[in-house]
């Protein structure tokens, strides 16, 4: 191996991981328009389906997202009226954010999108299951 080997982009492990999370990304894009949300703004109304009410830290620790990230995102989910966003009774610092009506109610629209998507991609059920746990795996969150 030559001594600048390491620096060519096919022997890069982040470089497919990066375009395929792209290429993903791309995938939900039309699926989301429908909702009028971006990939982000989706996955943080996927915690919220789940959890109804979330601290903005424990979501950015469930989204692998700093404030800086979140806080945009959050703001245009209020706008559209489907979270809101308050300070914790027990700790002013706390920002909580809670999912209204408008927000529970999307998600009967966005039911489909999982399988939609998974139609998308071209990989066996075993394989996109060995996918998922090394890629959590990466992330220093074995599943």
């Amino acid at each position: 191996m030559g001594r600048y080997d390491a620096l060519k982009l096919e022997n890069q492990l982040c470089f497919p991981l990066y375009a395929c999370a792209r290429e993903v990304i791309k995938k939900y894009t039309p699926l989301l328009k429908d909702l009028d949300l971006t990939y982000t703004q989706y996955i943080a109304m996927m915690v919220l389906w789940e959890k109804k009410s979330v601290s903005v830290k424990e979501l950015g620790r469930l989204l692998f997202l700093d404030s800086g990230t979140l806080t945009p995102v959050l703001k245009s989910l209020e706008a559209k009226g489907l979270v809101h966003r308050s300070r914790s009774t027990e700790d002013e610092r706390v920002l909580i954010v809670q999912l209204t009506e408008n927000g529970a109610a999307l998600k009967e629209n966005a039911v489909c999108v999982p399988e939609k998507l998974g139609s998308c991609i071209p990989l066996e059920a075993d394989e996109a299951k060995e996918l998922y746990r090394l890629l959590y795996k990466l992330l220093g969150n074995d599943k």
